[in-house]
Formats: C-alpha cells, sequence, structure tokens
C-alpha cells in the first residue's frame, strides 16, 4: 500500500460497472495529478474487478503483469445467445426450456481445462488487419478470426441456479471469458452469454487488496 504521495505507482483498482479501463485511468491521472498512467489487461466495462495501474516509473512493470495469469468470477446464462457473447448484445438465439444436468456442465468444463483454442469475439479490441474488430462488428461486419491458443488453468463450478452458472476459471493472458460462456453454451447444445464478469485476481494481486474509486479519492488526499 501507498505511503506517500509518489509519481511512481502500483495502484489496485476495484472498477466499477460501467466504466472503461481508460475511465479508470483517466480519473486516476485527474486525482493525483501524475500524467503517465497505464493499466494492466483491459476489462470491459460491464465487467467489474481488478484493474492495475502504474503511475511514472511503474509503468514498465505493466506489461509483465498483463501477460501474468489471471482470475475471473463469472456467471453465465443457460439458453441464451448474444451479438457480444454477454448480457450487453442482441439476442441472436433463445431456448425456452433447457434441460442441462449438472453432470453435463461439469463435463463440458473439464473438456476446457488446459490448452485449447478459442476464437476471438468480433466485439472485442483485438486488431485484424489494423482494424479493431469491435469497430467492424458495430457495422455489421463479420471476418474471419484466426484462433489463438490459450490455456485454462482451472474452471469449476461454483454454484448453479437454474439456468444461472457461476463459475471461477483461472487462464492465461489473451483469454476471451465472454467467448469461453459461448463456446460453453454451443457445447452444451443450448446456447449461453455472459451475464457477470468479475476478476478476482492476476498473479499475485488480488481483488481483496484493491480499493474502490470513492476510497482511492479519500486514502490519496490524506497521503502527505
Amino acid at each position: 500500500m501507498l505511503q506517500a504521495r509518489s509519481a511512481d505507482n502500483l495502484i489496485l483498482i476495484d472498477k466499477p460497472a460501467a466504466w472503461s479501463s481508460f475511465d479508470v485511468v483517466k480519473k486516476i491521472r485527474y486525482l493525483t495529478g501524475i500524467k503517465k498512467v497505464g493499466h494492466a489487461g483491459t476489462l470491459d466495462p460491464f465487467a467489474t474487478g481488478l484493474l492495475i495501474l502504474g503511475t511514472g516509473k511503474k509503468t514498465k512493470q505493466l506489461a509483465q503483469i498483463s501477460h501474468a495469469a489471471k482470475e475471473y468470477r463469472a456467471v453465465l446464462v443457460l439458453g441464451r445467445s448474444t451479438t457480444t457473447y454477454d448480457v450487453t448484445g442482441e439476442v441472436t438465439d433463445e431456448q425456452i426450456n433447457v434441460e442441462v444436468t449438472d453432470e453435463q456442465i461439469d463435463t463440458v468444463l473439464r473438456s476446457f481445462r488446459g490448452e485449447i483454442e478459442q476464437i476471438p469475439p468480433m466485439f472485442s479490441a483485438k486488431k485484424v488487419n489494423g482494424k479493431r474488430l469491435y469497430k467492424l462488428a458495430r457495422q455489421g461486419k463479420e471476418i474471419e478470426r484466426k484462433p489463438q491458443t490459450i490455456t485454462i488453468f482451472d474452471l469449476k463450478i461454483i454454484q448453479r441456479q437454474g439456468a444461472q452458472i457461476e463459475f471461477l476459471v483461472r487462464c492465461s493472458k489473451g483469454t476471451y471469458i465472454r467467448a469461453l460462456a459461448h463456446d460453453i453454451g454451443k457445447k452444451l447444445g443450448c446456447g449461453a452469454y455472459l451475464n457477470e464478469l468479475e476478476r478476482t485476481a492476476i498473479d499475485d494481486f488480488y481483488i481483496s487488496d484493491a480499493l474502490s474509486m470513492d476510497a482511492f479519492e479519500k486514502f490519496w488526499k490524506r497521503l502527505n
């Protein structure tokens, strides 16, 4: 934890929903007066959880942190697919009665553990031929994306309530949890979309050590 005002910091923030990762960067710049601010690992605006920011010389550590394993708590909803693979998208397919057992879900989750190939979603910031995929998606365009190799170190159910499945996933850099939820639904044969997403850890940094934006503002003002 910071002990005094400094231009060189690693700051752990619990990102609120509806904020983009860059929104947090801008706010930290404003609060601290430090111009050089970056973050490790982008979170979608609807997602919450651990966002690590670096200021000044500490920004040099962000690339290494970004490459570390990440852990998420997520909730997917069975029986419905969306354009974005998450709750923010338009529904593309829906099943009224979903009959999937816990055993079937466990079997499918096991099949995703280890090194797998994942196709990046169209609604993502990934660049293909110099263009952001989400910009093309907003124009109603879909292009071929090459699968990329990722690793799912752990994937397990926390709890299930009907069509909603809360799960924990620990994965490598470059993993799209929205795409994982979509692929799980596809493999179960009923479709699924991501309803909630919280990043709980990056390497040895944990959400329990992060501050809300309001808490950080108060904390920074108290420093000498």
